[in-house]
């Protein structure tokens, strides 16, 4: 039996609109997304983007949820890999179920930065305060 095919990606930082990569994310999104969150924490990195540790029983990381064009998923997944291997942090894709039940992958932080953890989970907010 094969995997269940996973065509969403939950995002918490600089891919959601507006921010400085929503334009690799764009091409591959099929609808406007809906506003979730994962169980987890979210830290500042000090270095203009975010980081993400899922599964805490406690907080959430707050963000939006696309539905990526099943078409052209492996080439958004490479996409969007190179881009979060290319910065500090070892970023990683994961699967996470969302607080709305849905299975999604996200990109979840690995190790070597000095973080801040911002309180909120929401990374938006973060930055506009």
């Amino acid at each position: 039996m094969s995997d269940p095919l996973i065509d969403a990606l939950f995002v918490y930082g600089t891919l959601q609109p507006g921010d400085v990569r929503w334009h690799l994310l764009e091409p591959y999104v099929t609808d406007a997304g809906r506003p979730d969150a994962v169980a987890g924490e979210l830290f500042d990195t000090g270095l203009g983007y975010p980081a993400a540790r899922f599964g805490s029983a406690t907080a959430f990381v707050d963000g939006r949820r696309y539905a990526l064009r099943t078409e052209r998923l492996d080439e958004a997944l490479a996409v969007l890999d190179a881009e979060e291997h290319s910065v500090p942090g070892g970023y990683r894709r994961v699967v996470v179920t969302t607080r709305a039940g849905e299975v999604a992958w996200a990109y979840e932080y690995g190790s070597g930065l000095d973080l801040a953890p911002i309180q909120s989970g929401n990374w938006l907010s973060h930055i506009r305060d």
